[in-house]
């Protein structure tokens, strides 16, 4: 069994917007509809600004998944 370098990456198939949160749950292995109520919560409670500019921050950084 060849090993497998985890890579951090939007998903190509768990994705509503850019698969920024799709890909932090791949990552991390968590559910993918977590991680969207968390990044939901965490931008209302901070005016939802920083959440906005960080999501396009991250869509801009974070490369396509490989296949």
């Amino acid at each position: 069994m060849a090993n497998q370098i985890k890579r951090f990456s939007r998903s190509k198939s768990n994705r509503m917007i850019a698969g920024v949160c799709g890909g932090i749950a791949e990552y991390f292995g968590l559910d993918y509809s977590l991680v969207r109520v968390i990044y939901v919560i965490i931008s209302v409670f901070s005016a939802a600004f920083p959440g906005i500019i960080i999501y396009l921050a991250a869509w801009i950084i974070m490369p396509d998944e490989f296949e």
